[in-house]
């Protein structure tokens, strides 16, 4: 893979959005419409008791991806009822068309007490071109389960051959790497496959290689190239990746011929950290998408997406 980066086309402080929001656009997934494309992500609310929860909003730009057409000023997708998996956020959401619906599925955050938050997966059907999402119920439609106990979260959700894909994570255990600290989580990618988008078989392990048993995997997104298939995710260590930019996240490549067995290949994957700037210590959450013929990845930079984010354009794969 060989990227172009095209730089910083979103920053949240300058977008006009109220200042109910207190920053961050993370998790940036592309709509294509046929004049525009809409750009959803999740930003941070702070709630009367201090906390902060995640809320979906969207930003509709120009096919050049240099002006901002239009905001959300409105509830894109409703929180969770009190006590559900989705209480306290959603981050991130992914989106495709699906008949004549726009259909998302959402990773909903709720908070716990032993360790910060627990995760599941649910579903949003849209009937009006994805300005508005009603959910398909109260409850996940993918979470926790009697061989992946711990958090199941960050859905891609793809139709390939005629069948629904989720490409998603599922946690590995949590753990205090050190004294006087909060437990922190580790998690792999996973892959499960649907009839009817609602039922869901998990295949039941990691697909893509670790590099070590402490290694963060997050935000799979899966795109086709003629008969090949390529994945684009970040990975990080367990611990002190918050402060220390060598184990903050990156940006990580696989591929595979038969969306079954993945080669990875992060050697190959064609973009890094530039020194200096909005993405010099950090790449994340990436979305791969098709806009008129060129192929596009979208991504997250330091500080988890706090300012905003940015676009490459596929010039080359092998």
């Amino acid at each position: 893979m060989k990227w172009r980066k095209l730089g910083q086309i979103f920053d949240f402080d300058k977008s006009g959005f109220n200042s109910d929001y207190v920053g961050f656009a993370q998790a940036p997934q592309a709509l294509v419409f046929q004049d525009y494309v809409r750009i959803y992500f999740s930003t941070r609310q702070r709630t009367v008791n201090g906390k902060f929860v995640s809320i979906v909003q969207y930003v509709d730009m120009d096919k050049g991806f240099e002006r901002i057409l239009n905001y959300s000023a409105h509830t894109v997708v409703p929180l969770g009822k009190l006590g559900t998996f989705d209480e306290h956020g959603i981050f991130p959401f992914s989106i495709f068309r699906h008949a004549d619906q726009v259909w998302g599925y959402s990773n909903g955050w709720s908070r716990r007490k032993s360790v910060s938050v627990d995760t599941g997966i649910g579903l949003a059907i849209s009937g009006d071109h994805g300005r508005t999402f009603q959910k398909f119920g109260d409850g996940p439609v993918l979470t926790a389960s009697l061989h992946e106990p711990y958090l199941v979260c960050d859905p891609f959700v793809r139709m390939f051959n005629g069948a629904f894909h989720m490409w998603y994570i599922y946690g590995t255990g949590w753990k205090v790497f050190q004294e006087g600290h909060e437990p922190d989580r580790t998690y792999v990618i996973a892959h499960a496959t649907s009839t009817d988008g609602v039922n869901w078989a998990k295949e039941g392990r990691p697909i893509i290689t670790q590099k070590h048993a402490d290694e963060c995997q997050a935000l799979p997104t899966v795109i086709q190239i003629g008969s090949r298939y390529h994945m684009m995710f970040c990975h990080r260590h367990s611990f002190n990746f918050r402060t220390n930019p060598a184990n903050g996240y990156r940006i990580g490549y696989a591929y595979s011929d038969d969306l079954v067995d993945w080669t990875r290949d992060d050697a190959h994957c064609g973009i890094e950290v530039t020194p200096g700037g909005w993405d010099s210590d950090m790449m994340c959450y990436p979305h791969l998408f098709t806009c008129d013929t060129k192929i596009y990845l979208l991504y997250n930079g330091n500080e988890f997406g706090r300012r905003g984010f940015g676009l490459a354009v596929l010039e080359s794969e092998a």
